[in-house]
């Protein structure tokens, strides 16, 4: 079955609510590599259970529709699915625990030829589930590898800066456990990709793969402990293209660019020197 772009473009979200607790916010901080040393008072704000700061990014993983693209009806061949890029925009400070609404809708189906695949755009709103405060807007850029050519479909969204061509202003390394993958598919992903070395073969990948949101995670830790540390309240805007695989014990080795409240960053493998992450951008108050 082939993308019907009506279809696609009016597919159905229900509404869901989650209620996330300390507990949650500081097993996501420790999946990103958080409180690799026991001595620092900065990444112990994020795992430790009183006063505890939540990594904003944690949104990602709190009321995603799941794998909805899985469903035969969307037209979508989910194994040749990437997750292109994910942008996120923060209203207000998210808090440690919390019960959130989840609102998702589609907002782009674009057609990019029979050869050349399609995107799928889905926006979230998340606000507070008691108070209707907006906490933030989540969009997922979905590159759908084989499912061009339908004939019909919306203009892209505006793309990502590129990447700043002079040497950058820092760099961090963040370094990754081995078991890595396996911590962060505790979060809710549970592509089998990630932890059984035959799925990830059949996939391509020489042994499994760390999540892209698990990269996306690990360079938010860098520009808040860079440009904001204590104060991840102050990180308005992130936003990021996936660019190829990390694999789980690497470094990611995260560049940046700050101009006033506007950074621009890339992310690679140390290791291998591969970027993983491209054309990134944040706002910090």
């Amino acid at each position: 079955m082939a993308i019907q772009y009506e279809r696609l473009r009016n597919w159905h979200f229900d509404d869901r609510t989650d209620r996330y607790t300390t507990r949650d916010s500081m097993l996501y901080a420790l999946t990103l590599g958080y409180g690799q040393r026991p001595d620092d008072e900065h990444d112990l704000r994020y795992v430790y259970e009183q006063d505890t700061l939540a990594v904003p990014t944690l949104l990602a993983v709190v009321g995603a529709p799941g794998s909805w693209t899985a469903d035969p009806g969307t037209g979508i061949d989910w194994l040749r699915l990437l997750h292109g890029e994910h942008r996120m925009t923060f209203h207000a400070p998210v808090p440690a625990e919390a019960a959130v609404t989840s609102r998702t809708r589609v907002t782009h189906v674009v057609d990019k030829g029979a050869q050349k695949g399609a995107l799928v755009v889905t926006a979230r709103e998340v606000c507070d589930a008691d108070s209707g405060a907006p906490l933030a807007t989540i969009e997922h850029v979905s590159f759908c590898r084989a499912d061009g050519g339908f004939g019909r479909g919306d203009e892209p969204p505006e793309p990502l800066p590129p990447t700043p061509a002079t040497p950058a202003h820092d760099t961090v390394l963040i370094p990754s456990l081995p078991q890595a993958a396996l911590l962060y598919r505790l979060n809710g992903d549970l592509n089998p990709i990630h932890a059984l070395p035959a799925m990830a073969a059949q996939a391509g990948f020489e042994r499994p793969i760390l999540h892209g949101l698990c990269t996306f995670g690990m360079a938010a830790r860098a520009l808040l402990r860079t440009y904001c540390p204590g104060e991840p309240a102050r990180l308005r805007q992130f936003a990021v293209r996936f660019s190829a695989p990390m694999y789980p014990g690497e470094t990611l080795r995260v560049e940046a660019w700050r101009d006033g409240g506007k950074v621009q960053f890339r992310a690679w493998a140390h290791e291998r020197n591969v970027a993983v992450l491209s054309n990134g951008v944040a706002g910090i108050d």
